[in-house]
């Protein structure tokens, strides 16, 4: 008898292949890509094995940097996870498993886990969900469960698993015979011709204690580090914060360092309409296309265009005799590349970070637990931006060396706070803060709260903020 199915949902992905819509401090699974697409991938994601179906409430795992947009989407979602663990250092996907099933066998001793990525698109939602109670039914007789995807076709980005003989008392699931590596094409068409191979979907069905006397035999070191780390573990605002114990764990995979060694490994191939949308080629292949096999997000007007996929959030983009393109447009980054190298992308996101080009990691509106703002323009000795903030939203008390800025609200009601005078600031008013004066803004009411900031000064980068009182509990690290 299985026991009780934990989503755990791996969320520290960067999403490098999905640029420059997808970055670092806002990656692929916060983002909608589609018109029609109610849910980012992460809500969506949380929501296909819900509480009222009758799993337990969702573990999200997850780096510092994206705590507060996890926990948004999460309400969005409807669907409040029992722990957002915070991971100090990326360490793959092994650690973070390893927490997970520690957390779930402390909570249920019988407990499987469902580890599964934030970023993926499951088109049916019932064949998931089906698939994953089977897999559960495995797992309680000792096998780690992994799902495989039928290959639609010789695909080179993803790898691959072939299946052995049936499992006893199943028919549908199989001992894993080998996993192979990311192929080359006249690989991957010989997987296709021979049969019995499929996609790593990266999916994971195990109990809990399986995984973690696997983990101890295989390698002590990483559920040793993962022990420590929860040990020293702290709450944190509702966040779990693993102890730097977490680091001395290696950085590895599940696959590598459990799965490829294990003699339970199990496959149970799926067939729900599964992607990973690893690349541009990927979401294209699964966007609304017209006549032409477009795929179109945004303005655009193509003349003689096949088979491309287009995204503007800026401006009209316009195509004349070309096939087989990405083109993809956001307000600071354009990129053109051939559809077929679309895996590509990630090369370029290394020259970025190489550069330290600020295109790779954040987008000119950049996120806060308060809301967002968003870069209008700047200049050598000023800046223009626009401050988005949610209800009850509440930035911190801070000071500016370098800079004063001028506030003009344009929606909503703002508490200012500057020295220690308090004032309400309403639509069509404005205020002005000198360099080095304390001030704070908030918004008192239930309709979010926007207004143009003016700053002018020899320095306007966004590490000039001393902070004095912050309710969020940022580092100082944390104002990039």
């Amino acid at each position: 008898m299985a026991g009780r199915i934990f989503p755990v949902i791996l969320s520290g992905g960067s999403g490098t292949r999905l640029w420059p819509l997808s970055r670092a401090m806002y990656p692929k699974q916060f983002i909608r890509f589609f018109d029609d697409q109610d849910s980012s991938f992460l809500a969506a994601t949380l929501k296909r094995l819900a509480p009222a179906a009758g799993f337990a409430a969702p573990i999200v795992i997850c780096n510092n940097d994206h705590r507060f947009l996890v926990r948004e989407e999460a309400e969005r979602a409807g669907v409040m996870p029992q722990a957002i663990v915070l991971e100090p250092v990326a360490r793959n996907t092994a650690p973070a498993a390893a927490v997970a099933a520690l957390l779930v066998a402390h909570t249920d001793p019988e407990g499987v886990l469902v580890l599964m990525p934030s970023d993926h698109v499951v088109k049916n939602e019932p064949g998931f969900v089906a698939a994953v109670r089977r897999a559960g039914e495995v797992a309680a007789t000792g096998r780690l469960v992994l799902f495989g995807i039928a290959p639609a076709g010789p695909h080179t980005g993803y790898g691959y698993i072939r299946r052995g003989d049936p499992l006893p008392g199943f028919d549908d699931a199989f001992v894993v015979e080998a996993f192979m590596e990311k192929p080359d094409r006249e690989t991957a068409a010989g997987y296709l011709k021979a049969g019995g191979h499929f996609w790593n979907s990266g999916i994971f069905v195990f109990r809990a204690q399986t995984f973690l006397d696997e983990l101890a035999r295989l390698d002590a070191s990483i559920l040793d580090a993962a022990k420590r780390a929860l040990a020293e573990a702290r709450e944190d605002l509702g966040f779990l914060r693993l102890g730097d114990a977490f680091a001395k764990a290696p950085a590895i995979s599940i696959d590598y360092a459990v799965m490829e060694k294990t003699k339970t490994a199990a496959v149970l191939p799926i067939d729900i309409g599964w992607s990973d949308v690893g690349s541009w080629s990927s979401l294209w292949e699964i966007a609304r296309q017209d006549a032409d096999g477009n795929a179109v997000r945004g303005q655009a007007i193509l003349e003689d265009t096949s088979n491309s996929y287009v995204h503007s959030e800026r401006a009209l983009v316009a195509t004349i005799g070309v096939e087989n393109l990405v083109i993809v447009d956001t307000p600071d980054a354009l990129l053109v590349a051939d559809r077929a190298r679309a895996q590509d992308v990630s090369t370029i996101v290394k020259r970025l970070q190489q550069a330290g080009r600020k295109e790779q990691a954040q987008h000119l509106r950049s996120y806060r637990p308060w809301g967002y703002f968003e870069s209008l323009s700047i200049a050598p000795r000023f800046q223009v931006k626009l401050l988005h903030v949610k209800p009850g939203g509440k930035l911190s008390m801070q000071m500016h060396h370098h800079r004063s800025e001028h506030w003009v609200v344009v929606h909503g009601t703002a508490k200012v706070t500057i020295g220690g005078t308090e004032q309400l600031v309403r639509e069509n008013e404005s205020v002005y803060i000198t360099a080095t004066q304390w001030h704070r803004l908030e918004n008192p009411g239930k309709t979010p709260l926007e207004l143009i900031e003016v700053q002018i000064g020899s320095y306007l980068g966004e590490d000039d903020i001393v902070r004095r009182d912050d309710v969020y509990h940022r580092t100082p690290d944390e104002t990039k």
